[in-house]
């Protein structure tokens, strides 16, 4: 015999408002899934530049460093390396503009600088949506309880039959929705915090081989990380 009760007699038996927050939060609950596994994979790729950007240094000259990074137009460590470049080439080669008061140092940090602000912003895009459905899932579970609660408590009192077995039920119906709230907001913020740690590491990998590329450009050489005295020459190729 089918059960009066559970999930499917909710959306069944509920009006517009309870369907429409069970709605709303299967929408919240695909958007945050959807969110992880991208960004999971962009984290998983991104770790996989880092390692290659070690060999960067490995390389005779700029352009076979190029090479050990790869063709990927994605991969920060290689848009670092070329805006790097460009920067360092333009200071050189042009005389009319304002930035020619800066010295080379100067112009680019600012360079190197927007570069990293530009994909800082696209690796953490998306997280807001994880903050905002961990944050609110709760909440609305909670006002589909109440408003569940709420309706069938007014049927009750219509039919006039208050006798416990006739309140549990449509009541612990009602408490579904803050369940259902509660397992959207908890993937949701897991996801979060292990996204921010992943973002964590590549931003601090890209920020040292940012440094490095700024200490290369500028003095021609890359500060060792192990002895600041030393340096690790690399030829300028082409």
């Amino acid at each position: 015999m089918e059960s009066q009760f559970g999930i499917v007699n909710v959306w069944t038996q509920g009006d517009l408002v309870t369907k429409g927050v069970a709605v709303l939060l299967l929408i919240m609950s695909l958007a945050s899934w959807i969110v992880i596994a991208l960004k999971a994979l962009d984290i998983v790729k991104h770790k996989k530049q880092a390692k290659n950007a070690a060999n960067f240094w490995h390389s005779e000259d700029f352009a076979s460093g190029l090479e050990k990074l790869g063709s990927d137009a994605t991969d920060p460590f290689r848009q670092i390396a070329l805006e790097g470049c460009e920067a360092t080439a333009h200071h050189r080669n042009t005389k009319v503009h304002l930035h020619d008061t800066l010295d080379v140092s100067d112009w680019v940090t600012r360079c190197l600088r927007n570069a990293l602000d530009e994909f800082t912003a696209r690796l953490q895009s998306g997280l807001a949506i994880l903050a905002s459905v961990g944050s609110t899932a709760p909440f609305v579970g909670l006002f589909g309880t109440v408003w569940g609660i709420y309706h069938a408590l007014l049927a009750i009192g219509l039919s006039g039959q208050s006798t416990i077995d006739k309140v549990a039920g449509p009541v612990g119906e009602a408490l579904i929705m803050t369940a259902l709230g509660l397992a959207v907001a908890i993937p949701a913020v897991l996801g979060y915090n292990a996204l921010v740690r992943g973002n964590k590491y590549i931003l601090s990998k890209l920020g040292s081989f940012t440094h490095d590329m700024h200490a290369y450009f500028v003095t021609g050489a890359r500060v060792n990380p192990k002895n600041t005295a030393q340096v690790l020459v690399m030829k300028k190729g082409g």
